[in-house]
């Protein structure tokens, strides 16, 4: 049995009731450079996503992720943020936005658009003007500078490291140095300023205002620094994010900045959410950024980087399941995002690294809690490893060659034979799309009934229509080694997830009516034999 092609119903309209859609929704991540070229440039733009939205209102999600559009100089691709209350021409104008969240309301899908509130660009007015006011004035206290150490002050103030790789420190024409826990360009803001405080609660308002549904916070977990600004004591800082406590990520004192914004958001209609992106050194002190007075969800990067193991796997859904029913909150799963290399590559590459993302698929969809889609695993893309050093610019490249995040950012293919695949009207993306991946088009996937494409579309259909799918609890029930059975119930209705994570065929009990398989399965009377990296929804 392989999937079906179904039809799909009408999305959920945004409105004003109580619905906690949050807890349930499969959000889609649009790498807005990335999904569609309205202009011809080869990058992808606001108007760009625009266009696509019958696609992902077919495809079945309920709500977009966008990455930012905010004007910048894009030394980190628009996460150095100049103007938060405008789109950088690159992508559009703040006319585009408005007509997009418009559209998208109308499609009955929800906009999250990104907030970046840990640093500045170093083109940032308020930056400017701190360098050229100079120690101790107000202007440089909205960010964070420090004498140096040593007789001259020639040394960094302490032993902190970039996330990008080297110190975290640059020193400034006056001889003060400021922090930069990512690029240089990407100054610190120091969230012990009143201004900060306000000026990001104006920000909020601001997209609020334009109808935004909800925000993604990035680095949730950076804003505070520990008092005093203390060494780390350890070299190779960034091997210890999300399993140590660092001095400048994961203190306490950052939940009353989302607190605050809690409130704000609740002021609002609609539902609007905030969702962190936090690395934290166990599971309880990632919950905490999902307390019912802070963030409605944070991501789950313990799931994402499990490796495809049984036991491994059950581990750390058991562990996310139960330290977000701590806090009452729901759990979130997601698989790839911008940042990490795509799971068809990190599961094997080939057919094996797709065999186990389909059955992924199919285990992350059936558990209890919200998704993340990131733009293309829906079609199965892998990670691009052979990329021309020309196109290479990701600033994360300084912790190494194979740390760069450019693979994983290739523009989709929409249709054609040759690339760019239909990405935009020019003959070129900002990235080079391999030509390989004319199998992978969207326009190919769809003429394919057994496509990744058709698998995604058929399992978000029938886990919108199924009321034992979505939010909720799952139970366990035994199976052979190497496999992972569950079953999701609501009243009389249940539907059972099975997966095969083993190498070898296991041959289960035919629990009810099989209604979606990742790949071929074999039913023979009361059994069905489940091959390796296949898994299996039945209906009770």
């Amino acid at each position: 049995m392989t999937q079906e092609a179904l039809a799909v119903p009408a999305a959920h309209e945004p409105s004003g009731t109580t619905s906690r859609w949050w807890r349930d929704a499969v959000i889609y991540q649009v790498y807005v450079r990335s999904f569609a070229d309205s202009g011809g440039d080869g990058v992808g733009d606001l108007p760009g996503v625009r266009s696509r939205l019958p696609y992902l209102r077919r495809l079945g999600v309920d709500a977009l992720w966008l990455t930012p559009f905010y004007v910048s100089p894009m030394a980190d691709f628009g996460y150095d943020v100049a103007d938060h209350r405008d789109v950088d021409p690159l992508f559009g104008t703040l006319d585009d936005a408005r007509d997009l969240i418009a559209d998208a309301h109308a499609h009955g899908l929800r906009i999250i658009v990104d907030v970046v509130p840990n640093h500045t660009s170093d083109r940032h007015p308020w930056f400017r003007d701190a360098l050229a006011a100079g120690p101790g004035s107000p202007e440089r206290g909205r960010y964070v500078f420090r004498d140096g150490r040593g007789p001259d002050g020639s040394r960094p103030p302490n032993d902190w490291e970039s996330v990008f790789g080297g110190p975290a420190w640059t020193r400034g024409p006056d001889g003060q140095w400021y922090l930069h826990l990512f690029a240089p360009e990407q100054p610190d803001l120091n969230w012990d300023d009143a201004e900060v405080h306000a000026e990001f609660l104006d920000v909020l308002r601001f997209w609020l205002d334009l109808g935004v549904d909800g925000f993604r916070v990035d680095v949730a977990h950076g804003m505070k620094k520990a008092p005093g600004l203390p060494d780390v004591g350890h070299a190779g800082q960034v091997e210890m994010l999300g399993t140590a406590v660092l001095s400048y990520f994961d203190q306490d004192a950052v939940h009353e900045i989302h607190r605050e914004w809690r409130r704000l958001l609740d002021t609002y209609p609609g539902e609007r959410i905030g969702v962190a992106e936090a690395w934290a050194p166990s599971p309880e002190r990632l919950a905490a950024y999902t307390r019912p007075d802070e963030l409605h969800q944070a991501f789950n990067f313990h799931y994402l980087t499990a490796p495809w193991d049984a036991a491994a796997l059950r581990e750390v859904i058991e562990e996310s399941i139960r330290t977000a029913d701590i806090v009452g909150a729901a759990p979130t799963w997601v698989l790839s995002n911008h940042d990490v290399k795509r799971h068809v590559t990190r599961y094997g590459g080939g057919e094996k690294g797709l065999r186990r993302a389909r059955a992924a698929a199919l285990l992350t969809l059936a558990l209890p809690g919200s998704a993340y889609v990131y733009q293309g695993e829906e079609l199965g893309l892998p990670e691009v490893l052979d990329l021309p050093e020309e196109f290479l610019h990701d600033p994360q490249r300084l912790r190494g060659n194979d740390a760069g995040r450019d693979g994983c950012r290739v523009p989709l293919p929409w249709s054609g034979e040759a690339p760019p695949f239909g990405f935009g009207s020019g003959d070129a993306s900002w990235l080079p799309i391999p030509d390989a991946w004319r199998a992978l088009t969207v326009e190919a996937q769809e003429a394919d009934p057994g496509s990744m494409l058709e698998l995604y579309r058929a399992a978000l259909r029938i886990r919108r229509g199924h009321p034992a799918l979505g939010d909720g609890t799952l139970r366990w029930t035994p199976g052979p080694d190497g496999t992972m059975i569950f079953v999701r119930e609501s009243g009389a209705a249940a539907v059972v997830c099975a997966v095969n994570l083993g190498d070898r065929p296991v041959r289960l009990p035919l629990s009810g009516t099989p209604l979606l398989a990742s790949g071929p399965v074999r039913v023979d009377g009361g059994a069905v034999e489940l091959p390796a990296d296949t898994a299996l929804w039945e209906e009770k």
